[in-house]
């Protein structure tokens, strides 16, 4: 009896063995099937990279969070080439410089949100997000006249919390797929370089407005791209109204 119940104790610890490892299988089959990672990544909350465009459009962009040294010249140069840009600016900037906002307003660019006051959103609730852009578009539209529809994450940080209560506001919620890192102080002709490089159509472009060789490398960057073809558009004009979706690598589309 003894001999039997040694043998059937050895039966069960490898029907077990056997059980445990098919168990591992299929938590790693689970984890890792593309039908389960299709679904993850459909779910996440993403803002608009790109936009998927037939035609050669572009967007060149300028972030004002900080200095206004440049601001004249990058709106005699666009206005060179009659460009019009999107400037996403922070509220604290409209404080300091609201003549500023007013001539870029004038000269035909978009003035559109960058936050109040450069806040790490990701650390913010659905609530704070909400006075915290309120409050910039109110100082925006005071000055312009113009209630902005875009925003800009701050550090171009988010996560589902930001994005999900952006899109609840009724704004689109806006990114780049091209940075001309032009904030590292990279020379004009690298900062070009770099643009022409990376640019497609649907493209949206980061600037700075107070980056050291911007205003060097804007005419080239310029001159390329219409050179090649592109029209330079602003972002509301670039995007895709009405329904889309966004995929994966945050390019906007319509289904």
């Amino acid at each position: 009896m003894s001999r039997y119940l040694k043998m059937l104790q050895e039966h069960k610890k490898v029907v077990a063995g056997v059980a445990l490892a098919l168990a591992v299988v299929l938590i790693f089959w689970v984890v890792n099937s593309p039908r389960i990672i299709g679904v993850a990544a459909t779910t996440r909350q993403l803002p608009i990279y790109c936009v998927k465009r037939d035609d050669k459009c572009v967007s060149l962009t300028f972030d004002a969070a900080w200095g206004n040294e440049d601001t004249e010249e990058l709106i005699e140069i666009l206005g060179k080439y009659n460009v019009k840009a999107t400037f996403f600016v922070c509220g604290f900037w409209v404080d300091k410089y609201p003549e500023s906002v007013k001539a870029l307003h004038d000269a035909g660019h978009e003035i559109m949100n960058h936050s109040d006051d450069h806040a790490h959103f990701s650390k913010l609730s659905a609530e704070e997000i909400v006075r915290n852009v309120t409050a910039c578009n109110e100082k925006i539209a005071k000055v312009t006249g113009v209630t902005p529809t875009l925003f800009r994450p701050p550090y171009g940080e988010y996560d589902d919390n930001v994005i999900s209560t952006i899109n609840g506001m009724g704004i689109y919620a806006i990114q780049w797929d091209v940075d001309s890192l032009d904030w590292k102080d990279l020379t004009a002709d690298q900062i070009k370089e770099r643009v022409l490089k990376r640019v497609g159509p649907g493209s949206i472009v980061l600037f700075h407005n107070a980056a050291k060789n911007t205003p060097a490398a804007l005419p080239g960057v310029i001159e390329g791209l219409l050179a090649d073809g592109y029209k330079i558009i602003p972002v509301s004009e670039i995007i895709l109204q009405g329904e889309y979706k966004i995929d994966h690598t945050g390019r906007q589309y319509k289904p």
